[in-house]
């Protein structure tokens, strides 16, 4: 894996790390295909039981595209020696790297370290948890580059903070503070910026360690109930329960209990 993205997996979680933080970790070719790399891999692992997305530097966690590469593209396809491939960015990197997220069978936890704009904001969406350092701020952005969403932001801002006021940030894009992100639900924790690599790391960890089956079974259940109904979504809960029930995990918690004992997880 190039060191542009940094990739490490210990003891059942797989820390993936943006490092381009001399470029406010933006993403050109080879950094959106290293994190799709990553991404999928951490996703598809059995041995993996968390994510934990963050990225280098104090500055940025992401601010999305890197228009410097961009705008040479760009130049290349209107004067007819690009392919007309530079758009095709969203299909071949940024929606893979969303459903890789929005897919995992574990949980997925951000790290907010600085801006996180455009696709940073909508990778950060993206995760089941937010940590946000009290430095760092969010941008849709897409608007000020004349366009459109991506990297799911149109599907997730929306169910996470409303569709009127999802549907202002996109048209009218405007700095989110770290209060304010916490006030609107963007951040499901707000931590000092020195504090939040070892936060973030601990409570990666603590679900790392816990009941992986059960977390995507929560996961699966939260996403099927929005765009279903009720009766739909008490069937789906029963077919989930079911499935949660059948695991080691379950006889492991049930056991513990009993016994007044902490359970010792195996992810199964």
């Amino acid at each position: 894996m190039a060191d542009i993205v940094l990739h490490e997996v210990n003891d059942g979680l797989a820390t993936i790390t943006l490092n381009r933080p001399e470029a406010m970790n933006a993403l050109n070719i080879a950094t959106k295909n290293a994190l799709r790399e990553a991404v999928e891999a951490a996703a598809a692992d059995d041995a993996v039981r968390a994510i934990l997305l963050t990225a280098a530097g104090e500055r940025a966690f992401c601010v999305g595209q890197d228009l410097k590469e961009h705008i040479g593209l760009l130049a290349a396809d209107r004067e007819g020696g690009g392919g007309g491939r530079t758009m095709s960015t969203v299909k071949e990197h940024y929606n893979p790297i969303a459903r890789a997220l929005a897919g995992a069978k574990k949980p997925v936890i951000a790290a907010v370290n600085g801006v996180a704009a455009g696709a940073g904001f909508g990778f950060a969406l993206l995760a089941d948890y937010r940590l946000v350092a009290d430095t760092a701020a969010f941008n849709t952005s897409f608007v000020g580059v004349a366009l459109s969403a991506d990297s799911g932001l149109s599907w997730t801002l929306p169910r996470v903070i409303g569709t009127s006021r999802a549907t202002d940030l996109l048209l009218f894009p405007r700095t989110i503070g770290a209060q304010e992100a916490l006030e609107l639900g963007i951040a499901n924790r707000v931590v000092p910026a020195a504090e939040l690599r070892a936060e973030a790391e601990k409570v990666a960890r603590a679900l790392a360690d816990g009941p992986t089956v059960a977390y995507a079974a929560i996961k699966e259940a939260v996403a099927y109930g929005l765009t279903h109904s009720l009766d739909e979504a008490l069937e789906k809960e029963d077919e989930l329960q079911t499935r949660a029930g059948a695991s080691e995990d379950h006889v492991i918690a049930v056991q513990a209990f009993v016994q007044k004992e902490k359970p010792k997880y195996v992810g199964r």
